[in-house]
């Protein structure tokens, strides 16, 4: 799951800036299984909900730069890890290719932008 710092830390780094009490309700409404934390999968149902209701193009942009650190236009195995460490997330090998795998709909082992946009608006 992620921590309440590492889910703030990204909302914001989207550009996105609620209160405490907002990000309170955040994770209240997506919190699925009520423990007070955002596993993974709740959290990307979170980000989808919010790219909905603001300008989700230059967001995703946005988001998709954070992923993508060498800017190559794509995000490998390798970048999905070193993000989600940073998120607080410990992931084994397999988790990460998994996730890979379902994000990625060309199968070249990566993750373009269209397909993390769609990955980020189809999730929930």
């Amino acid at each position: 799951s992620l921590s309440q710092t590492s889910q703030l830390t990204v909302i914001r780094s989207l550009d996105q800036n609620p209160t405490e009490e907002e990000l309170q309700d955040m994770i209240s409404e997506v919190d699925a299984d009520g423990n007070g934390t955002i596993e993974f999968a709740e959290f990307l149902n979170l980000m989808a909900k919010k790219m909905k209701e603001t300008d989700a193009e230059e967001e995703l942009k946005e988001a998709f730069k954070v992923f993508d650190k060498d800017q190559n236009g794509y995000i490998s195995a390798t970048e999905l890890r070193h993000v989600m460490i940073n998120l607080g997330e410990k992931l084994t090998d397999e988790e990460v290719e998994q996730m890979i795998k379902e994000a990625d709909l060309d199968g070249d082992g990566q993750v373009n932008y269209e397909e993390f946009v769609k990955m980020m608006t189809t999730v929930g």
